[in-house]
């Protein structure tokens, strides 16, 4: 019997990158899978296939984040597969990569209000659906604390801002049995960071050199973490700030 066989997860922007990856591992863990996307549908169908071909079972939610409305969208459309949720994900994200004279308060707000918002009432919409002994694992960033970036300050203040979310809700949580850490990647290799990474072969030795494993990571990486944290093996982890970046050394 797989690690999570019985148990339902519901991954945010589950569709490509490490959302992608952390939907397809929890899957083969042997959980259901809630495959969440905001505009690629597609996407979040090829998801959902691989985690069938590979065994097992998983269905799509559609809803765009960082809206009015959204959570309760997204527990509405949840609702209609599932009775309740054993491990939710918030992984949906967007970024920005402008410096504090650039950023204006549009895209200010819009970065906010899918980083840190989103996350927040799904979690208050969700409380009643998410089942004693679950988990719930924020996806934070390196940027939070390990790593400056100035172009990446107001996406740096949102995972901040999660990574408090993370530890009061530990407590808010914890009596119910319920586990809540962060998990902070470093520099990725995914689709949203390939314009930087593959623009030369010194783009991707730079970036890799970041990390103290000399190595830039991978999605599958990332799972791994969070899969631990899931399962029964990480039910003494709450309330913690997990550096994934591979040592960041910036």
């Amino acid at each position: 019997m797989s690690v999570l066989t019985g148990r339902t997860a519901l991954v945010t922007g589950g569709s490509r990158g490490i959302g992608r990856a952390i939907a397809e591992r929890l899957g083969g863990d042997g959980a259901r899978v809630a495959v969440h996307y905001g505009r690629d549908e597609t996407a979040a169908k090829q998801t959902v296939a691989a985690i069938e071909a590979a065994g097992g079972s998983a269905f799509t939610i559609g809803v765009e984040l960082g809206r009015p409305g959204d959570a309760e969208a997204l527990w509405e459309a949840f609702d209609r597969h599932a009775d309740g949720v054993d491990i939710l994900v918030n992984n949906a994200g967007i970024g920005t990569s402008r410096a504090l004279g650039e950023i204006d308060e549009q895209e200010y707000d819009r970065v906010f209000a899918v980083n840190v918002k989103a996350p927040h009432f799904i979690v208050k919409h969700g409380l009643d659906r998410l089942r004693d002994g679950g988990r719930v694992i924020n996806i934070s960033s390196g940027l939070a604390r390990t790593a400056v970036m100035p172009d990446k300050m107001a996406y740096a203040m949102t995972k901040g801002a999660l990574d408090v979310f993370t530890r009061d809700l530990s407590k808010v949580l914890g009596p119910r049995g319920i586990t809540v850490n962060s998990v902070a990647p470093g520099i990725i290799d995914t689709e949203s960071n390939a314009g930087f990474l593959r623009a030369s072969d010194e783009a991707w030795a730079q970036a890799a050199a970041i990390s103290a494993l000399g190595k830039v990571g991978t999605p599958a990486a990332v799972a791994d973490v969070v899969a631990f944290l899931a399962s029964d093996a990480g039910r003494w982890v709450t309330g913690s700030w997990v550096d994934a970046t591979g040592g960041s050394l910036t």
